[in-house]
């Protein structure tokens, strides 16, 4: 359904001098700065898949989804989106894709949503029967047709959002770009729009393509994931073996009792050398420690643990995804 090869976007931009006369010097000689958004992208997604798409800031991420939506131009390299070619812009493709951007809004603020919807029908010419049809499928899904006559600047964030879905919905699309749609949204609105998005995957076999830096989103959502770094890609596969990547570890959390009654003998038995001999281990100043050992030693620190001194608790978890996308950029620097 979507096929990227060597897609790279290059920005130009001018480097102004600071004050009064590093303008009037700009206007006979610019220096110019180029920066590589996306550099050599390749990667393919079949039809109904669900792909998780993770970078850093700044890595490249809304470029390559804008490309992919002929908003912008690639510098170089190609990409079809089911046998489009999305510089064409063709009114075709148009109707096949949709994004949907966190932080951008396309429904009439001062409008109530069920306006914009209308407009919506209008612009691609949708029957009057598969519109309603389909609207009330999407107002259903995400329990909203108590607020469609709400103006959408009185409704909540998550309301809105969900709103711009159904907007970007109406239409049928067969592939769904996401440019973190659960941005500022509370838990609870965060897991409605999961639960939307995996049911409707699941219905219509729509291939999506998701960016977020919620963790919870890529996890309950994706089986696969593409990471990008500094417009690079770093990494394309399976997130189950992603999260194995750095080796397969466990992280054990003690807590010590009340930090204020501690003496300098229940702090000393966590011995300082336990860095070099199980593994990265931090402490704060609540009076936790974290060790991050092999799967295989567990049991063994845990005991060791338990026998060194005051315990008030002790957790056991697997290594958090963020933790390994985070080592993941780190041996990219």
């Amino acid at each position: 359904m979507i096929e990227v090869e060597n897609l790279t976007r290059v920005f130009r931009t001018y480097k102004k001098q600071p004050g009064f006369w590093g303008g009037v010097k700009g206007l006979f000689k610019r220096e110019f700065e180029e920066t590589a958004a996306a550099r050599d992208i390749s990667f393919s997604i079949q039809e109904g898949e669900f792909v998780g798409f993770l970078g850093p800031n700044g890595a490249g991420k809304t470029t390559t989804l804008k490309m992919l939506s002929g908003l912008i131009y690639p510098t170089s390299g190609r990409a079809t989106v089911a046998g489009f070619d999305p510089t064409k812009r063709e009114s075709a493709y148009r109707r096949i894709f949709a994004l949907v951007l966190g932080q951008k809004n396309q429904l009439w603020w001062d409008l109530p949503a069920i306006e914009s919807f209308n407009l919506l029908r209008a612009i691609y010419a949708l029957p009057t029967e598969q519109f309603q049809s389909t609207l009330d499928e999407l107002v259903d899904l995400l329990d909203v047709r108590a607020k469609l006559n709400v103006m959408v600047r009185e409704l909540s964030l998550g309301e809105r959002m969900k709103m711009e879905l159904i907007a970007a919905l109406l239409h049928r699309p067969r592939v769904l770009f996401l440019d973190e749609p659960t941005i500022g949204l509370d838990v609870i609105s965060q897991r409605a729009v999961r639960n939307f998005l995996r049911e409707y995957n699941r219905k219509h076999r729509v291939t999506i393509l998701l960016t977020s830096h919620y963790m919870a989103d890529i996890k309950e959502l994706c089986e696969r994931v593409v990471v990008i770094h500094k417009g690079s890609k770093i990494y394309d596969g399976a997130l189950d073996r992603l999260e194995s990547s750095s080796g397969s570890r466990k992280k054990i959390i003690k807590f010590l009792p009340d930090i204020t009654a501690q003496t300098e003998a229940t702090l000393s038995a966590f011995p300082e050398n336990w860095q070099s001999k199980h593994g990265e281990t931090t402490r704060d100043d609540e009076g936790k420690f974290t060790i991050k050992v092999p799967t295989d030693k567990v049991v063994a620190v845990s005991q060791e643990i338990l026998t060194a001194g005051p315990v008030a608790d002790i957790t056991i978890e697997d290594i958090p995804l963020e933790d390994v996308i985070a080592e993941l950029f780190s041996a990219q620097i």
